[in-house]
């Protein structure tokens, strides 16, 4: 079915958007990016498809990792920086102009 696929390539095989997202206001421990994407945007995602797109977001400069401690656990985060707001911001123009462009 054609919308099925379009979800399947705007959802599961195009993550970066939505995983930027997640970081917006927060920095985000890898392990729950799955739950935390089910939750939001009520898809769910391979086990390790989020440690794949968060290491080329690293490798991009679109994230950096921290170490913070809790729940008296040392864990590594991933928080969203400036480059990364701006691919963001980016992105969510350009899907923005291509959903106005396609309601005409």
């Amino acid at each position: 079915m054609p919308l099925n696929r379009l979800k399947t390539k705007t959802m599961i095989e195009c993550l970066w958007p939505y995983i930027l997202s997640l970081m917006k206001d927060t920095p985000v421990y890898a392990y729950e990016i799955r739950s935390k994407i089910k939750e939001r945007y009520s898809f769910e995602i391979g086990n390790v498809t989020a440690y794949m797109i968060l290491y080329k977001l690293e490798t991009g400069g679109y994230v950096r990792t921290e170490w913070l401690v809790k729940e008296n656990r040392q864990r590594k985060y991933y928080k969203i920086t400036d480059k990364g707001k701006e691919l963001l911001k980016e992105g969510t123009k350009y899907l923005n102009n291509l959903s106005k462009t396609l309601s005409k």
